[in-house]
């Protein structure tokens, strides 16, 4: 049994989907091992931080994925198409709580950010900054925001964000460099002074 499982961790995320289209379920696990944890922490970023909300969003995706499997298009790549679905679903879900709060905007909480200091002091000073920086996060428009977040938080390659997102690159690394510009002229009173 341990040798097939093996075998499964060598086969690439396409040969898995293909696999999965034959109704093999240790495909399927693999896969939902390999993606399950990076979708939950993409919904959860995405989804206020709320993490029910991110689970329930991880196992409908992972539900239509069983249930559909050819809807796959095995030349394309399994992480864009996976994080282009798990797009969508974000997108549908914001302009659901935009109509039912009779708002056209929503304020998405921003990323996660580990707080690690030595001393109580840089405790406080990195709390603090962490602080401003949800805020200012925030108070970016919401493509610069989206690409900043797969970006920095989510460790999408410019190139995958393009896909992801269906926009060019030169557009993915302009929008990249807007939101950190704007974030460093936001948060301006913490740099440095050395």
């Amino acid at each position: 049994m341990g040798f097939f499982k093996k075998t499964y961790r060598l086969l690439s995320d396409e040969d898995l989907m293909l696999d999965i289209s034959k109704g093999n379920h240790a495909a399927f696990t693999e896969l939902y091992e390999r993606y399950s944890k990076v979708l939950y922490q993409f919904f959860f970023v995405r989804m206020w931080k709320d993490s029910e909300k991110a689970e329930d969003f991880v196992q409908d995706l992972m539900t239509k994925l069983i249930q559909n499997p050819k809807s796959f298009d095995l030349s394309r790549s399994f992480k864009t198409w996976i994080f282009s679905i798990a797009n969508n679903m974000v997108k549908n879900e914001y302009k659901k709580q935009a109509v039912r709060s009779g708002m056209h905007s929503f304020d998405a909480d921003a990323m996660a950010y580990s707080i690690s200091a030595d001393s109580e002091e840089k405790k406080v000073e990195d709390a603090l900054f962490k602080e401003a920086f949800d805020k200012q996060l925030n108070v970016l428009d919401i493509k610069h925001r989206e690409v900043f977040e797969l970006r920095h938080v989510l460790g999408f390659s410019n190139k995958e964000i393009a896909e992801l997102m269906e926009i060019n690159e030169g557009t993915v690394k302009s929008r990249v460099f807007y939101a950190i510009k704007e974030l460093s002229q936001l948060l301006n009173e913490y740099k440095p002074s050395y």
